[in-house]
């Protein structure tokens, strides 16, 4: 069923001289499928039917384009046991994680469907004339949100599915009227290419324009790089590491039109332990987040990688437990033999640091490509002295501070990066009696837990997915939920226009049915301001 080839809209497409390969961690070898690498003049046709078919699809109504991601998510559906079991050989996952991943995958394209249905998400907003007003007149003004144009998605190594060729990006920028290509990740090209397939089957089923949606395989940076610096590109999404997120943002903002790149980036979540917690659960604690750090292979952007409390007997026995849970769980195979490389270099450079010492270590004998989790400590003081021990390590893996205070607590948490998530773990009681703790941490991150573990994001419409850099290139958007499609838009303002040539969302008569801000009040009436022009 895999061709290799690469969509360009509609037409399968081979033009380009390198083929690669993907490869299963767990069988440690080649898969058998051959991809060719897209061409400069294929990418090139891949934004120009992009291009064009946005001067038509950005005019489709919402229901129209909530049908073409529903029946997206029912191709999906139809791939059947073929994707699973493509998503496992070129990832090393188990079929639980394949099923609920695209699970996920396939509720996020529903969700963004009943967003368009419900509409508004757009931002209407009309301020109704007032040509008598003294000493100015005021004009009609309504604005609403309206869609970028193409948006180039860059899939991630660590979601095969739900952060990749149909995952949040391309769904939200779809669902915001923005046709898509996507540079899918060479680890995972043929699953990539399963999708693809499917995202194609919808798009003729529903009548969509040619070009709505492209899928280029690459196996290194010069796809992805071509894309981003085409001038029919308008916005790019990237799942990733900080150095591939840069090197993007850099080069977007470098054109000769910069555009925006909205990258979800590095992060090792921040976890404070205030006293109360490992007094009273801290077994409890202790098993939870042994379970949180190896999860995956700890191959997740929410994973644990900082654990952060005040040094004595309690702390010392909360460590302690954690490293004798962590070394009972069994260890897991990573994406690839490059990231398990990667995992393993990280890890001993933090390892090699001043002042660090190991907790636990899963000494037992590895197959090829699975990962030894490890959980190290380190003193505040050293710490805060050393921003050697700030990166992420992608797997799993995790470094305990112990803090001989709540002051030099606060100022570790005030020194950090930018973070997509922090957590709180204690007693309700003693959020106030660290109140500063909690502030210092909120300020760092995108989504603060109480009593929780990071690992698991959930879809829904109060997700915030992004922190301050470098988690993410905008802490103002998020990657996960239906806000998502806000990064695909921008706000344009109509003045003194004929109502019956407005956008349906900014007509007087509110066609669409949905809630603006009509003259300074929220509203869904129909009845329509009253025209003073």
């Amino acid at each position: 069923m895999l061709t290799g080839k690469n969509f360009i809209g509609n037409t399968l497409s081979s033009e380009g001289e390198h083929t690669f390969k993907t490869f299963d961690p767990v069988k440690n070898k080649e898969n058998k499928w051959e991809f060719k690498e897209a061409s400069g003049s294929e990418i090139d046709e891949a934004a120009r039917l992009a291009t064009k078919a946005f001067k038509v699809y950005k005019d489709f109504t919402p229901s129209k384009r909530a049908v073409f991601l529903r029946t997206i998510a029912e191709e999906i559906e139809g791939l059947g046991d073929l994707l699973i079991e493509m998503y496992m050989a070129e990832s090393g996952l188990p079929e639980g994680r394949a099923v609920g991943e695209r699970g996920r995958t396939i509720n996020q394209l529903r969700a963004f469907a009943i967003l368009l249905e419900e509409g508004s998400w757009v931002e209407a907003s009309v301020d109704t004339a007032q040509p008598d007003r003294m000493p100015l007149p005021k004009s009609d003004i309504r604005k609403m949100l309206l869609p970028l144009g193409p948006i180039a998605v860059f899939g991630s190594s660590n979601f095969p599915l739900a952060f990749s060729t149909a995952g949040g990006d391309t769904a939200s920028a779809l669902a915001a009227g923005c046709p898509v290509i996507v540079k899918s990740h060479p680890m995972h090209a043929g699953t990539g290419e399963l999708v693809a397939s499917a995202i194609i089957k919808a798009a003729r089923k529903t009548g969509m324009p040619n070009g709505v949606f492209s899928n280029l395989n690459s196996s290194g940076i010069a796809v992805g790089q071509t894309l981003v610096m085409h001038p029919g590109i308008k916005a790019v999404g990237f799942t990733g590491s900080i150095k591939g997120g840069m090197a993007l943002y850099k080069m977007a903002a470098e054109r000769k039109e910069p555009i925006p790149v909205f990258a979800e980036m590095g992060s090792i979540n921040p976890v404070v332990v205030l006293p109360r917690a490992i007094e009273e659960k801290g077994d409890y604690w202790a098993k939870q987040y042994a379970g949180s750090i190896t999860l995956g292979a700890g191959q997740f952007c929410t994973n644990p990688g900082l654990i952060l409390g005040l040094e004595g007997t309690a702390f010392d026995t909360f460590t302690d437990k954690l490293g004798r849970e962590l070394e009972e769980i069994a260890p897991l195979s990573m994406l690839h033999p490059n990231i398990q490389k990667s995992y393993e270099e990280s890890m001993e450079e933090v390892s090699s640091q001043i002042g660090t010492h190991i907790v636990a270590s899963y000494e037992g004998k590895l197959p090829p490509n699975y990962a030894q989790q490890k959980v190290l400590s380190v003193k505040g003081e050293q710490f805060l002295a050393n921003p050697n021990l700030h990166q992420e390590v992608f797997g799993p893996f995790s470094l305990v501070v112990k803090c001989k205070d709540a002051s030099e607590l606060k100022s570790i948490l005030e020194h950090l990066e930018g973070q997509l998530t922090g957590t709180v773990l204690g007693e309700k009681e003693e959020l106030e009696t660290y109140g500063e703790i909690v502030d210092a941490l909120t300020d760092r991150v995108g989504r603060i837990i109480f009593n929780g573990v990071p690992t698991g994001v959930e879809v829904c419409p109060s997700m915030q997915h992004g922190g301050p850099f470098p988690a993410s290139t905008d802490s103002r958007f998020t990657s996960v939920g239906v806000s998502a499609i806000k990064r695909w838009c921008r706000p344009v303002a109509f003045q003194d226009w004929p109502n019956e040539l407005l956008p349906p969302a900014l007509q007087n008569n509110n066609p669409l049915g949905i809630v603006r801000l009509v003259n300074g009040l929220y509203t869904k009436d129909q009845s329509g301001p009253t025209s003073k022009k």
